[in-house]
């Protein structure tokens, strides 16, 4: 999975600093049920349990003042919040629906824009290795492109922008596995079909030089001497000192053929979500 633990909290507790409250001294842990209290205590007594990384017990007392306190901006604010805590516990589900709710009351809030990135960082949380289904993979993807167009000014496209690229090599990756199984078992046209995706649909992931071998490869087992060659071609003027033209430069040679390009001597991302941002505590 793409779960990065590391660096996940400093940020995140640096951005509780920027909540518009003064935070209260001292609070008791949270209890099952939480009393009627001013909105500013229990919305501080939220932030308070973020800060010592209670996820859970954020929860309940973020959930509080959307209860106690519906029509306030504080409960605005706990909606966000709220999703943040749960997905600090990993309860995505309940921070995907959080986010979603608040997408749905303050469609033109500024801050709907980080609901929109918390939603896609869940999904891309839950991105599995390459051997299992893609379907958090391809959530992940559409979620961060949303994120770039509707958002494009946003603190939060840059980071958007860079997960797509990591999610697009996700995908490539599982391209590339499920070729190497079909020329594994002798389904040589199958697995070109695979090996082009990835060339012409993820050809800026790391996984397109050994696409562009594995063609060679496959239409040499076909015996389509030419479009070997064209790939092998392709892949020297693009990755001349990588591993896999020099395997591809090697197996081409073999058969007679004699590439244009000589092989040469070979000569670089953690999850930080941040906090909304709705001003700072006093």
């Amino acid at each position: 999975m793409f779960r990065h633990v590391p660096g996940r909290a400093p940020i995140l507790l640096a951005a509780v600093l920027a909540l518009g409250v003064t935070a209260c001294a001292g609070h008791k842990k949270a209890q099952l049920s939480i009393q009627e209290r001013p909105v500013e205590a229990l919305y501080n007594a939220g932030a308070d349990k973020l800060d010592h990384r209670q996820w859970s017990d954020a929860v309940q007392y973020f959930d509080e003042v959307e209860r106690q306190h519906p029509y306030s901006e504080w409960s605005r604010r706990a909606i966000l919040m709220e999703a943040f805590a749960n997905y600090e516990a990993n309860n995505y589900d309940d921070a995907m629906a959080a986010a979603d709710r608040f997408i749905q009351l303050y469609p033109g809030n500024p801050s709907v824009a980080y609901a929109y990135y918390l939603k896609a960082v869940c999904y891309f949380e839950q991105i599995s290795d390459v051997g299992r289904d893609q379907g958090a993979t391809q959530q992940a993807l559409a979620a961060f492109t949303e994120v770039e167009k509707r958002f494009p000014q946003s603190p939060y496209a840059l980071d958007a922008r860079a997960k797509i690229d990591m999610v697009n090599d996700q995908i490539g990756g599982k391209e590339m596995s499920v070729g190497r199984w079909y020329l594994r078992q002798g389904q040589t046209i199958a697995a070109i079909g695979r090996f082009k995706t990835v060339v012409d649909k993820y050809q800026t992931t790391s996984h397109t030089p050994e696409a562009l071998y594995r063609l060679v490869e496959a239409y040499l087992t076909l015996g389509l001497r030419d479009e070997a060659v064209k790939n092998g071609a392709v892949l020297g003027y693009n990755y001349p000192g990588d591993a896999w033209y020099q395997k591809a430069y090697a197996l081409l040679t073999s058969k007679g053929l004699r590439p244009a390009v000589l092989p040469t001597a070979r000569s670089a991302t953690g999850i930080h979500i941040p906090l909304p941002h709705f001003g700072h505590r006093s």
